[in-house]
């Protein structure tokens, strides 16, 4: 492997799926707030996502509504407003 090709700050990070809680070791440059244990012990950076593979329902074969704005109460009351206004 060649030298020097990687950032400085390429090291291995926990995801953290906070849907399903699995997770995930793989090397990364993302910045991360706190750090975590891993199964072997040893504390690593921690990164949390909203869905990876373990939650998403491509992958999963199960659907599911992961809100988290909010935006399934919005739809829901728009629709409403707009049922209301049809009917006049």
């Amino acid at each position: 492997m060649k030298k020097d090709i990687h950032p400085e700050n390429y090291r291995d990070v926990i995801f953290e799926d906070n849907a399903s809680g699995a997770r995930f070791k793989v090397a990364s440059t993302v910045a991360t707030e706190g750090t975590a244990k891993w199964d072997d012990g040893k504390e690593y950076p921690v990164y949390r996502v909203e869905i990876s593979s373990a939650s998403h329902p491509f992958y999963t074969g199960q659907s599911k509504n992961i809100d988290t704005a909010g935006r399934v109460e919005k739809f829901k009351q728009r629709a409403a407003a707009a049922a209301k206004k049809g009917k006049k």
